[in-house]
């Protein structure tokens, strides 16, 4: 590699050229060096790129707009990538139906077109009415940069409320359309519906909802504390909407509001971080204005999660409380006190309960088993009726339903097999294919495997690989190894369109369920976070080990990819084991754990990562910050940093420092900053952009596992 302005082979080459031994450093857009020293629980912490932190400074957009250019003209120069972005087209531009919701006698879908560019909501009259449009957001902007967020119809099917976001980013505006006209109402509109979902009354007359402040006055990372529970009434102005529960004035808690489908019970949620939950209730039946307002405790103060139905005028609730597994208790609303709690479903200790769920009066358990589901369904008083028949072993959402109506529906999907949705009979358990989705892949080729192995601290750690069948394990295959390993989030075996061009070069694409995630219960999920995270970043690193022992690949064919709290994970594992990898792919990450709470949602993070306020937390988190870990000289393979230029969630401050700092440090391959245009946290929320960046991950990936080794011979 040379210190031209071109990193990468021209696309006409038949194979990358080898990277020589002891590259120039390649010829990136300059970046200041302005050095800044605080001191941090008495460690002096000097800061070499603490400008990049203000993306509003025009030398910062100067700087992102020279890294990204330089860094799509180096791509589009890349071996296969136009093959891969055709091949991508075919895979992404597909119809696709989702479950109907039924609102009295109006049911509701959505669409993927192939045709078009953003899904489509439709409604109609009865199962088999016209299907009408509700929302079509590619008619919304020019460009693209407006999307719909989470939407929620009424009781009676006659209103909808629904989220706009500018940039697919977390900020959005709360609107009302009446259903039958598709009229937007001109004086239902609600700033500051980012953590918005509306909660209807049963006559649909109005909504709770959280509401939060946009005042530019407050930061945006203590935002969340000032959130509020109010209550919308249609046709009234927002601005005089009732608080129904004040702000917390804690930005690491989050509020929630549900009404029950009756009307009858209220319920309040605190949750803090990702650790517990605080569950309050008021029953709006009582007489008097005190019973109307006041908050009485279901569960409160107790380092547990609480999740709750309502049913028949009784509290189903699931929790991990006294089971890191989970499992389900009935609890009458005039005797809430816990002593009084009836156990309906215990904690298995084979499986985790993921979720569940009231549906044609009986109780939906979706259970994970080695990271598959499992799907039950149960008495209310939790007799088992039967296990639902599954296709085979993948990822099950659902069951979803009304509680007081018989027909459901499940999606399912696994690695070779895209989902599809089927229609099911609570009652008498019959079960139809309602829709597949149809993507022009060949599985046969395929096999997907489980495998075992131990981490660093001799703890089993679970990894699924798929691959072709006919793989010789012998080291030559290429890799791509994903993780993520936080907040509860688990790893499920799901379909991939975007690594078909990858499987189909013959490269094997694994799947590690790491602690920090919550396959295996609560107690897995808190042996990866806090002082415990660098469990995470060892469960990664033995899964990569693994994969070469086993003769999967080599390590200078293997790369690694992780967005968000998966990008830590990369970014943690480029800098502990540079010698392990031949390309990172590294999503809108968290990078600087020195200052990630003072950005974007970052402190609603810290009961998950610890705070550098905290002593002990410090420590722990500047052991493992990958920022401050970038060591000069260092030979670190190649690195695409994938940012968004409007991600309100995680900062793009944490790619644009890593960036610099690698640029400067790396004795390596090249590190490139790719950033997305009118694209959020989520991406831009468009196919033609998922295609692009897919298409720029895959032959960067490509590339670069070529690149090193042929460096290594």
């Amino acid at each position: 590699m040379t210190a031209s302005s071109s990193l990468l082979p021209a696309a006409a080459s038949a194979a990358p050229a080898p990277a020589p031994e002891g590259p120039s450093r390649p010829a990136y857009p300059p970046t200041r060096v302005a050095p800044v020293t605080r001191a941090v629980q008495g460690v002096e912490i000097t800061d070499p790129y603490g400008w990049l932190e203000d993306g509003d400074s025009p030398e910062v957009k100067a700087w992102m707009k020279a890294q990204d250019a330089f860094t799509r003209a180096e791509l589009a120069r890349l071996p296969e990538r136009d093959a891969i972005a055709s091949r991508l087209k075919q895979l992404f531009y597909i119809d696709a139906v989702s479950a109907p919701r039924h609102r009295r006698g109006r049911y509701f879908l959505s669409r993927r077109h192939a045709t078009k560019e953003k899904s489509v909501v439709y409604w109609k009259e009865g199962k088999s009415g016209e299907e009408r449009v509700l929302f079509d957001p590619n008619t919304w902007s020019d460009d693209g940069s407006v999307s719909l967020g989470g939407w929620e119809v009424s009781w009676d099917g006659k209103n909808v409320a629904y989220k706009v976001q500018k940039n697919n980013s977390d900020e959005a505006t709360l609107h009302v359309m009446d259903v039958a006209s598709g009229k937007r109402s001109d004086v239902d509109v609600i700033e500051g519906g980012k953590y918005a979902y509306a909660s209807w009354t049963p006559s649909g007359d109005g909504f709770y909802y959280v509401w939060l402040p946009t005042d530019p006055s407050i930061p945006v990372a203590d935002r969340p504390g000032y959130a509020e529970v109010r209550f919308h009434r249609l046709g009234q102005d927002p601005k005089h909407d009732r608080v129904v529960r004040g702000r917390t004035g804690d930005p690491k808690t989050f509020l929630g509001a549900s009404l029950s489908k009756d009307g009858r019970f209220l319920l309040l949620t605190v949750s803090h971080g990702w650790t517990s939950t605080d569950v309050y209730f008021r029953d709006l039946r009582r007489s008097g204005a005190q019973a109307q307002t006041a908050d009485k405790p279901l569960a409160v103060g107790r380092d547990a999660h609480y999740s709750v139905e309502v049913y028949n005028d009784r509290f189903y609730i699931h929790t991990d409380e006294g089971a890191p597994h989970y499992r389900v208790f009935e609890v009458d609303p005039d005797r809430p006190d816990r002593a009084a709690w009836k156990e309906v479903v215990p904690e298995r200790p084979d499986a985790t309960l993921d979720s569940v769920s009231v549906v044609g009066g009986h109780l939906a358990l979706s259970y994970l088993k080695d990271a598959s589901s499992r799907v039950e369904v149960r008495t209310l008083d939790g007799k088992l009726v039967r296990e639902v028949p599954l296709p085979g072993i993948g990822t099950v959402g659902g069951p979803s339903g009304l509680p007081d109506e018989d027909e459901a529906y499940f999606s399912f999907e696994s690695f070779t097999s895209p989902q599809e949705i089927h229609a099911t009979s609570i009652k008498t358990g019959r079960t139809e294919l309602y829709a597949r989705i149809e993507v022009p892949i060949d599985p046969s080729p395929f096999t997907v495997e489980q495998t075992f192995f131990p981490s660093k601290d001799g703890t089993k750690i679970s990894m699924f690989v798929v691959r072709r069948k006919d793989l010789k394990k012998d080291g030559s295959a290429r890799a791509l190894l994903y993780g993520y390993g936080g907040f509860q989030m688990s790893q499920t075996p799901a379909f991939t369109a975007s690594m078909y061009p990858w499987l189909e070069r013959g490269g094997v694409y694994a799947v590690a369920n790491l602690r920090g995630g919550g396959e295996y219960g609560e107690a897995w999920h808190r042996d990866g976070m806090l002082l415990k995270k660098q469990n995470v970043f060892d469960d990664f690193i033995a899964a990569a080990e693994h994969l070469v022992h086993e003769g999967y690949t080599r390590p200078e064919r293997l790369a690694i990819l992780g967005g968000s709290n998966g990008g830590l994970l990369v970014g943690a594992a480029l800098t502990q084991r540079p010698d392990l990898f031949g390309a990172v792919l590294c999503g809108v990450p968290l990078l600087d754990m020195v200052r990630y709470h003072l950005f974007g949602s970052g402190k609603t993070w810290i009961s998950e990562y610890g705070s550098a306020d905290d002593p002990e937390q410090f420590k722990a988190l500047y052991a493992y910050s990958p920022y401050h870990h970038v060591q000069a000289g260092k030979r670190y393979p190649p690195v695409l940093l994938l940012s968004a230029d409007s991600d309100d969630r995680v900062d793009p401050m944490h790619a644009r420092k890593f960036a610099a700092a690698l640029q400067a440090a790396s004795a390596g391959g090249p590190v490139l900053l790719r950033i997305e245009r009118n694209a959020g946290h989520g991406g831009a929320d468009l196919i033609k952009s998922a295609v692009a960046k897919g298409a720029d991950q895959i032959s960067f990936a490509l590339w670069a596992t070529n690149a090193q080794a042929s460096a290594s011979k």
